[in-house]
């Protein structure tokens, strides 16, 4: 019998991922998805036929406890968030439900349907925020610099308590900002590899962003998703720093995506001050030297390929577009 996966947020760029992970490990996978009027199954589409979806949601204790008893899942990974750090200030108090209580919620279902299922929490770098030290390791004190980012921090601990509470086999990943042509485009990296190609094929003219010199550890997505496994079959549960050891800036992403299509992002970007958050986290970066060698977990892309890759699908992307619009321009007009 193949083991069996719940993921939350499997619509998501890691729950996609993490997804196809898994199905090619030979797991059934189940994915937890919310009942909404709209719903995107984008990022799992080509999954569809392979992944079972169950109605529930992290605000629903009930709904938990009848997705764990329908899948009989042997491992959680609990991906699902609301995850845009810049959302969390206009919607602090739904952050915090989802992203901290979320958490609370499925481990207490956990408890009482099987004690035994291993449990995976998708913990931040923001969690950090205003660092003490560089690189940062699982030792490294937290200091949250946004309502996302004390969400998380409660997510991680309430994770740590019930291990120690109760003996739950319950890992938390301290992942470094990860990325890929699946983010959201209202994430910094994706906004300027989409800016990039739009620009290039002359559909915008300016891009508007904040600090162009905060830094970042920026890894692929596909690597990390490989990295939240490993976690669940260590000998032991603990909690890891998965990061690439590297360190960029925002100007670092403009340079390769906008140099990539032979562009000069001086002469199309606008820094727009209202987009500078009220608390800023500075500088990022993380030392995955425990992951390394208890895990045995590497990065294998590194930040040129990624950026170029995400620029290279945002201008596949935008060219589909192009020629649709086009298209729907001319049947208009007969």
């Amino acid at each position: 019998m193949p083991q069996q996966a719940l993921i939350t947020g499997i619509t998501g760029q890691d729950g996609s991922y993490l997804a196809e992970f898994l199905l090619e490990q030979g797991y059934k996978v189940f994915g937890l998805v919310r009942r909404t009027s709209t719903v995107n199954f984008e990022r799992i589409g080509h999954l569809r036929d392979r992944a079972e979806l169950i109605s529930g949601d992290l605000l629903d204790q009930n709904s938990l406890h009848r997705a764990l008893e329908a899948s009989q899942a042997t491992e959680v990974y609990n991906l699902a968030a609301q995850s845009f750090v810049a959302t969390s200030w206009t919607q602090p108090v739904l952050t915090g439900e989802f992203t901290a209580l979320g958490v609370t919620r499925m481990l207490e279902a956990i408890r009482e349907v099987n004690p035994k299922i291993r449990f995976y929490q998708a913990s931040s770098s923001e969690m950090f925020g205003k660092v003490s030290e560089s690189p940062q390791t699982e030792k490294t004190s937290f200091h949250p610099r946004s309502p996302y980012g004390v969400a998380k921090l409660y997510g991680h601990w309430i994770t740590v308590n019930y291990r120690e509470s109760y003996g739950l086999f319950a890992c938390s990943g301290i992942l470094f900002n990860h990325e890929s042509p699946r983010r959201g485009i209202e994430f910094v990296t994706r906004k300027i590899t989409n800016a990039a190609a739009r620009i290039k094929l002359g559909r915008q003219e300016k891009l508007m962003l904040g600090n162009l010199d905060a830094r970042r550890d920026w890894g692929h997505a596909r690597d990390y998703v490989r990295a939240m496994w490993l976690m669940l079959h260590a000998n032991e549960p603990g909690d890891y720093v998965i990061a690439t050891g590297e360190s960029h800036s925002v100007k670092d992403v403009l340079d390769i995506a906008f140099g990539h299509v032979g562009l000069d992002w001086r002469e199309k970007i606008i820094q727009d001050p209202a987009l500078i958050r009220p608390a800023e986290v500075d500088f990022l970066l993380g030392n995955s030297s425990k992951a390394r060698a208890k895990l045995g977990w590497q990065h294998t892309t590194s930040f040129q390929e990624l950026i170029t890759e995400m620029t290279d699908a945002d201008l596949e992307l935008e060219e589909k577009n192009a020629y649709t619009e086009s298209f729907a321009a001319a049947a208009r007009n007969g």
